[in-house]
């Protein structure tokens, strides 16, 4: 299993090296947005959905992101659901509807080969309604694509601000002797830190600028459930 941990290792050092000005970027616009009393969206679909579980209602999170999530986006309920879903035109304009996108708000979208209908018509739409798009993808995988969109762009041709997950095309980066498919998908673990990442700059942001912080703590630890909820009544809202 070594080499597992060297690939992990490997990533979060060329995340860090390459993107930390983007992430601080990304928190910072982050913050703003909360301090103009606009909305921060974050989405994503099949196990890209779970970059907004990351960021959504959980311990050391924001109480104010709101997550674009919908059981069609995500693996819960069949395999290949959210596959065929992704690809579908027209679909993403119905979230940006219901969610109320507007002017002034921040449309994170974690897409690994940002290539399907959803993240790039969700970041179209949105460009459209004034809001920033930011894309988390993987460079190296999403240039070696051709777009599904009619529109013949994948999602980095259309966000304002690109965030590479640097991982490898296809997502998956250990080759081992015996096996002709690869294993080790590094989008997840990426996400995941890339998540972290942006959310510390936001609150140090928040911070500078005298703004109070709205932090959720673990509701398995004593004494965290009266806060909790106060900044759930406060914060949390599905459209």
């Amino acid at each position: 299993m070594k080499e597992v941990f060297e690939v992990g290792l490997d990533i979060i050092k060329k995340i860090q090296e390459t993107q930390s000005e983007k992430l601080e970027q990304t928190g910072h616009l982050m913050a703003q947005a909360f301090m103009d009393g606009r909305k921060f969206f974050v989405s994503g679909s099949g196990h890209s959905h779970t970059m907004a579980e990351e960021m959504y209602a959980r311990a050391g999170g924001l109480a104010f992101v709101v997550p674009i999530l919908t059981s069609e986006l995500t693996m819960t309920e069949h395999p290949t659901k959210s596959s065929h879903i992704e690809r579908l035109s027209g679909y993403a304009k119905i979230l940006v509807d219901l969610y109320g996108v507007s002017c002034g708000d921040v449309v994170l979208i974690a897409s690994n080969s940002g290539r399907n209908a959803y993240p790039i018509e969700l970041a179209l739409e949105a460009k459209n309604r004034g809001a920033h798009v930011v894309a988390i993808t993987s460079m190296k995988h999403t240039t070696a694509q051709s777009s599904r969109h009619s529109c013949g762009k994948n999602l980095y041709q259309i966000a304002d601000i690109v965030i590479d997950n640097c991982g490898e095309v296809g997502d998956c980066a250990l080759s081992i002797d015996g096996l002709d498919a690869k294993l080790c998908p590094t989008s997840s673990m990426a996400n995941s830190f890339i998540a972290q990442c942006i959310n510390v700059a936001c609150a140090k942001y928040l911070i500078e600028h005298n703004v109070e912080v709205p932090v959720f703590s673990s509701l398995n630890c004593d004494g965290t459930e009266e806060r909790n909820d106060k900044l759930f009544k406060k914060y949390t809202r599905m459209y």
